[in-house]
């Protein structure tokens, strides 16, 4: 379903918790169909992405080692997509 979901699981050093919370966001947001929230679904949205990032960060606990790290380099881990970040002056790190 969700191709471009960031995989978490085996980075060295571990994924942040910053970057657990952006893989539950961007899957909040392909499950609900909602890119911005709106004040009337605002807190069903940060409440689902909570929850999603608890889980997630609880899997990521439960599982073993990774052999081998992922194919990609994480979105958060990009010098070009952290740039784009901070000329946003979105928090970065």
């Amino acid at each position: 379903m969700c191709r471009n979901i960031t995989e978490l699981r085996g980075l060295e050093p571990a994924a942040t918790d910053e970057e657990i919370e952006a893989a539950a966001r961007q899957y909040v947001r392909k499950v609900s169909g909602v890119r911005h929230p709106s004040a009337a679904n605002e807190k069903a949205f940060e409440a689902a992405v909570a929850k999603v990032t608890a889980a997630t960060e609880e899997l990521l606990d439960l599982l073993p080692e990774r052999r081998q790290p992922p194919k990609t380099v994480p979105p958060l881990r990009r010098p070009e997509v952290r740039a784009r970040m901070a000329a946003r002056g979105e928090r970065v790190g």
